[in-house]
């Protein structure tokens, strides 16, 4: 059952034609960026290609580290808007393209599910200590040009914030 949804959204996806125009522009107020944590730490993937695999196989295009995520854990595929031709979404889907499901499957912001259309700061376990945080950002600057402000986080050392005993 879980392959033939899988292929039905795979399906639904070629057919809008999305796959096959890979210069297909953003709107350029919008970037797309998942982080994603695992057992290396943080990693960011700015999101432009219409297709990627996600899993712990080396040949997927995000590669996640840990024995709790599948080889081909997901898939995120690039959707146009229906009411923007210029202005685009990702939907994940549980399993490979081929509609094989992962092991553990995927929880979105605390619910289980086989397939989801990502918002803004949506969270997606794939496993235990193993997450990604998509973002949709949107802002008013020409295409090309970075506030790098936008992408600055200051951490603090936890040690840092302790009082000393007197």
């Amino acid at each position: 059952m879980q392959e033939k949804y899988t292929q039905q959204i795979l399906a639904y996806q070629s057919s809008t034609n999305c796959s096959n125009h890979l210069s297909m522009a953003a709107q350029p107020n919008e970037n797309h960026l998942l982080i994603i944590e695992d057992d290396q730490g943080r990693k960011e993937f700015p999101l432009e290609n219409p297709v990627y695999s996600i899993g712990r196989d080396r040949n997927c295009n995000i590669r996640l580290i840990s024995q709790f995520v599948s080889r081909h854990h997901a898939t995120l595929v690039r959707l146009r808007r229906m009411n923007n031709s210029n202005s685009y979404y990702y939907r994940i889907v549980d399993g490979d393209p081929k509609g094989k499901p992962s092991s553990n499957g995927l929880m979105i912001n605390g619910r289980k599910m086989l397939a989801h259309d990502l918002k803004n700061e949506d969270e997606i376990v794939f496993g235990p200590q193993v997450r990604a945080i998509y973002y949709l950002l949107k802002n008013s600057q020409r295409s090309g040009q970075t506030d790098a402000s936008e992408y600055d986080i200051t951490l603090i050392n936890p040690g840092m914030t302790e009082e000393e005993e007197d």
